[in-house]
C-alpha cells in the first residue's frame, strides 16, 4: 500500500495540538527537575493513552462520522457531559496556550509586549481559519511539524557536549509536590484524551477533501503523528535534562517570563547561536497548538450543538470561533491575575476526565455502532482494558495527594 503526503493530514493536526504545553513546559520541567528520571512516565502514559486516541480516526474512517455522533448513539447524557466539560475549559486552555506563544514571540523578536503579541497571534490564527478552513490548516501543519521536528533534533544534538554525563536512572517521586507534578505531567502527556474527538472530526473533513483515503491509510497517518509527538516529548525532556538539570533554576509560572527564562537558559548553555534554533522550536511548538485548538474547539462545539438540537447552524463554526476568540481575550484582559487558578482547574478537569473518555471510546468502538471489520482486535481490547485500569489508578492517586 502506497501512502502519499497528500493523504496525510489529521495525524499532523493531532501532533500540532498535542505538542504544546505538555511538551515545551511540562517535558522541559520534567527534565530540568528530574533529569532523565521521568522517562519511564513519559513512555508509559504515551503507551496507555494510545488506543483511545487511535479509536478516533478508526471510528471516523469506518463510519464517516465523528466520535460525537457515536456518543449520541450511546446516550444523550454522554454528549451533554462532553459539552459541559469542553465549555468549562476551552477558554482557559486557549488563553494559556496563546499567552505562552505570545511570550515566546516577544522574547524571540525582542520587541512588543505579551499583550501586543497575544492580539497579533490570535488575529493571525483567526485569519488563517477564516480564509482556508480545514484545507489551509491541513497544508500548513505539515510544514510546522517538519520545522519543529528538525529544530528540536538540532537543539538536542547541540546540547550534547563531550563532558556531558548522562544518567538514565529512573525516579519515582515520593514527596507530595513531586507526585502532584508527575500526575499533571502524565495527565497532559501527550495531550488530554478529548483530542481523540478533534481527530475524528479532522478525519471526516480530510475524507471530504480526498474520498479515496482508506481506513488503513487513516491509521497510518495517526501513527505518524503519534510517534512524532512521542519523539518530540523525549526531545524536550532531553533538552531540560542536558541543559537545566542540576542548575538550581526554577521556572516562572507566568507565560511571558517562562518563555524568556527558557530561551535565555538555553542560550547561556548552548551559546548565542542556539537562540534562533530554540526560539523557532519553541515558537512553532506553541503556534501549532494555538492554531489547532482555535480550530478544534469551535468545530466540536458546533458539531455538538447541532447533534443535540438536531438543527445545525448555518454559520455555527464561525459563531463558536468568534465566541472563543472574544472569550479568550476577555480572560486575558480581565482575569489574567487568576490565570494560575484557572489553568489548575482546567488541568485537573482534563486529567480526571481521562478515564471517562477512555471508557466511552472503548464502549463505542467495541459495540454495535461500529462496523465489525473496524472493531478492535482481542489484543487491542485487552490492551485497552489494562490502560483504563491504569488511568483510573492514577486518577485515584492524584485525588489522594490533594
Amino acid at each position: 500500500m502506497k501512502f502519499s503526503l497528500k493523504k496525510l493530514g489529521p495525524g499532523f493536526l493531532f501532533a500540532g495540538a498535542a505538542i504544546g504545553v505538555s511538551h515545551l513546559v511540562q517535558s522541559t520541567r520534567a527534565g530540568a527537575d528530574f533529569g532523565f528520571g521521568l522517562l519511564w512516565a513519559l513512555l508509559l502514559i504515551n503507551t496507555v493513552k494510545y488506543p483511545f486516541f487511535e479509536f478516533g480516526p478508526r471510528y471516523a474512517s469506518a463510519t464517516g462520522e465523528s466520535l460525537l455522533a457515536g456518543y449520541k448513539k450511546l446516550g444523550k447524557g454522554v454528549l451533554i457531559a462532553y459539552f459541559v466539560i469542553t465549555f468549562a475549559t476551552m477558554f482557559t486552555i486557549q488563553t494559556a496556550v496563546t499567552i505562552v506563544t505570545a511570550g515566546i514571540a516577544s522574547s524571540l523578536f525582542g520587541s512588543g509586549s505579551v499583550v501586543f503579541w497575544t492580539a497579533v497571534i490570535t488575529g493571525i490564527c483567526f485569519t488563517i481559519l477564516i480564509i482556508g478552513r480545514y484545507k489551509i490548516l491541513d497544508s500548513l501543519m505539515k510544514i510546522i511539524i517538519l520545522c519543529l521536528t528538525l529544530s528540536t533534533i538540532i537543539a538536542v544534538v547541540l546540547a550534547i557536549k563531550p563532558e556531558t554525563s548522562i544518567s538514565i536512572s529512573q525516579v519515582i517521586p515520593t514527596e507530595a509536590a513531586s507526585v502532584a507534578f508527575l500526575i499533571a505531567f502524565m495527565g497532559w502527556m501527550p495531550a488530554p484524551l478529548d483530542i481523540s474527538i478533534w481527530h475524528s472530526i479532522w478525519t471526516v473533513e480530510k475524507k471530504k477533501l480526498n474520498p479515496s483515503i482508506t481506513s488503513e491509510q487513516s491509521r497510518f497517518d495517526f501513527n505518524i503523528g503519534y510517534i512524532t509527538t512521542t519523539i518530540l516529548a523525549i526531545g524536550f525532556l532531553s533538552l531540560g535534562a542536558l541543559v537545566l538539570f542540576g542548575t538550581g533554576e526554577s521556572f516562572s509560572p507566568k507565560g511571558g517570563e517562562f518563555a524568556n527564562q527558557l530561551i535565555s537558559m538555553y542560550t547561556f548553555s548552548l551559546g548565542d547561536g542556539a537562540k534562533i534554533i530554540i526560539g523557532i522550536a519553541a515558537l512553532t511548538t506553541m503556534f501549532s497548538t494555538t492554531l489547532t485548538t482555535l480550530d478544534a474547539s469551535p468545530r466540536v462545539m458546533n458539531s455538538t450543538t447541532g447533534i443535540l438540537t438536531g438543527k445545525p447552524l448555518k454559520r455555527g463554526y464561525l459563531a463558536w470561533l468568534l465566541i472563543l476568540v472574544f472569550g479568550t481575550l476577555a480572560i486575558f484582559f480581565f482575569f489574567i491575575s487568576e490565570m494560575g487558578l484557572l489553568i489548575k482547574i482546567a488541568t485537573i478537569l482534563s486529567f480526571l476526565t481521562a478515564p471517562f473518555y477512555a471508557i466511552v471510546n472503548y464502549r463505542l468502538l467495541t459495540g454495535k455502532h461500529t462496523p465489525k471489520e473496524a472493531r478492535p482486535s482481542n489484543f487491542l481490547k485487552t490492551y485497552s482494558i489494562i490502560s483504563i485500569v491504569v488511568l483510573i489508578a492514577f486518577s485515584i492517586w492524584y485525588l489522594t495527594t490533594l
